[in-house]
């Protein structure tokens, strides 16, 4: 019979926690995120974006967007570990609304808002998770916006993973999840969309880093087009997205 190594039942917590990660990481979990382009299918639609620049805007969608996303994703993790009787709803509700502020365009921050309340309510019914339930139901008392990145930073924790797993998997899935925009909008076929992301990862692991050297008060992210599409994306004759 084989030894079992001492350390085994750490190793199997651990490897139990990334399987989960990679589950609420999923592009198939059911949270809506396919049905939204924050934007893009507006600069498409006009002409501003073709396939050969996705490449170079992804990048800095990544370095600008992710980098606002991964520092509200990492403020929200602390929450996640006090025990339930110490959850600080008002620190959980400021950090939603500091990131809505940040956020100009009604249609973006109404998206992230709507993953980020389908996500933390597929969340609480995996198990019983009184901080889960917390934030939830505090934020529904004061009509406070629950967002996506918060929302998966929170849940990350409650669930014990490891916080820089959690912001490179959060960075990852929504990164992933415009390239997938991409490929319905522009003629961007699945070697390419593959190599595309391939080529992003760095720049994910660039931004994570950073991401640790800020709070929101100093988070900067500057997509003045990308803003102005999703102001623009509700006068689309025809829309594939609702954003």
């Amino acid at each position: 019979m084989k030894s079992v190594p001492k350390n085994s039942s750490l190793t199997l917590a651990e490897d139990l926690a990334y399987l989960r990660l990679l589950h609420l990481a999923d592009s198939a979990l059911p949270i809506g995120a396919l049905s939204h382009s924050f934007g893009l299918e507006t600069l498409v639609s006009a002409e501003i974006l073709k396939a050969r620049d996705m490449p170079a805007f992804l990048q800095g969608y990544v370095q600008e967007a992710g980098m606002l996303e991964a520092v509200a994703c990492r403020e929200a993790f602390p929450l996640g570990i006090a025990e339930p009787q110490n959850f600080s709803t008002a620190r959980w509700m400021e950090l939603n609304d500091a990131l809505s502020a940040l956020k100009p365009a009604r249609e973006s921050r109404s998206a992230s808002a709507a993953l980020g309340r389908n996500f933390l309510q597929a969340a609480c019914a995996l198990g019983d998770f009184p901080v889960l339930l917390e934030a939830r139901n505090a934020s529904l008392k004061y009509a406070s916006l629950i967002h996506h990145s918060t929302a998966f930073g929170l849940v990350s924790a409650v669930l014990a993973m490891d916080e820089s797993r959690a912001i490179l998997a959060y960075l990852h899935q929504m990164t992933a999840g415009l390239v997938s925009a991409c490929q319905r909008l522009l003629p961007i076929g699945q070697t390419e969309a593959t190599r595309i992301l391939w080529n992003l990862k760095p720049a994910i692991l660039e931004t994570a880093t950073l991401s640790a050297g800020h709070t929101l008060e100093t988070a900067a992210c500057f997509l003045p087009l990308l803003d102005w599409g999703a102001m623009e994306h509700p006068a689309l004759s025809t829309r594939l997205f609702i954003s």
